[in-house]
């Protein structure tokens, strides 16, 4: 039996296929209407630009720039006698370790925050390790000078060497010019073994970070960065510290200063080597 609307007429009956029908039709007319549109499955994200970190001795890490949404924090962890935490990096991310003092006491009153009571004699500095969603290759720079291009890699920055009371600044930035790729090699942590023993390279003051680079590289050194004042021209490496297995914070600097260097610790001379501590490149700011 039909249904009436009380004026003596039937009601139209409509079928749920043409009822559907109907509001498709509607909302597709609404969204052109107000120049909506959907997003279809599997749209990139958004395209990576700049994010800089600015740190000094004792944190106090600031992120700024476009794509300061990309990073995520990856937590802060203690460490001892030079050795690296070792943060876990997903595939397709690039990971960020910043190493630097706790903050002092002065900085805590100065916050606003209660003091810590108890401090060890000997403070460990800590690392802080940022995830950066990049998408693609990036540029890294250290104060204003670059260093190399990343991907699906890790870089480290130290700044607990420095006795100055300026800041470190690491850029990332997106490629320039349409440019792909990087003059140094991510260093293959899956293929590369750390080597018990390393024969240690030469190394001229004001040489590029790039030449550099590449030959600690091709050790299986991991290796991390850190920038203080010096009379080479900024931004290339002013010296090496590769670490001495056996012997807590012990390192192989290079070039080696005028008879300080062991006889053991030149260049050519091949030395044990610890793989918990990674080998610093020191770039003059």
């Amino acid at each position: 039996m039909r249904s009436h609307d009380g004026r003596g007429h039937p009601r139209p009956h409509r079928r749920p296929a043409a009822l559907a029908a109907a509001l498709v039709a509607a909302l597709a007319s609404a969204l052109l209407a107000t120049g909506c549109e959907t997003e279809a499955p599997g749209t990139p994200a958004k395209k990576f630009t700049t994010v800089r970190f600015t740190l000094g001795r004792h944190g106090g890490i600031q992120i700024d720039g476009a794509s300061r949404d990309a990073v995520t924090p990856a937590g802060s962890h203690t460490v001892s006698a030079g050795r690296a935490h070792r943060f876990t990096r997903p595939d397709g991310r690039l990971l960020v370790v910043l190493r630097h003092w706790p903050e002092t006491q002065a900085q805590w009153a100065s916050r606003g925050r209660a003091p810590r009571l108890l401090e060890p004699p000997e403070q460990s500095p800590v690392e802080t390790g940022y995830l950066v969603d990049t998408t693609d290759w990036v540029r890294a720079g250290l104060d204003g000078h670059p260093l190399q291009w990343l991907r699906d890699d890790t870089i480290r920055v130290d700044t607990t060497g420095d006795t100055t009371d300026a800041l470190t600044r690491l850029t990332l930035s997106g490629p320039h010019g349409g440019r792909s790729g990087q003059p140094v090699p991510p260093p293959g942590d899956r293929e590369c073994a750390k080597p018990a023993r390393v024969v240690l390279p030469e190394v001229t003051p004001g040489a590029a970070v790039t030449d550099v680079l590449t030959r600690l590289r091709a050790l299986c050194l991991d290796v991390q960065y850190a920038s203080l004042p010096g009379n080479d021209r900024p931004g290339s490496v002013q010296r090496v510290y590769v670490p001495v297995a056996g012997h807590p914070a012990a390192s192989a600097f290079l070039p080696p200063f005028d008879g300080t260097a062991p006889a053991d610790r030149m260049p050519g001379d091949s030395i044990p080597t610890d793989p918990s501590r990674p080998a610093t490149l020191v770039v003059t700011r």
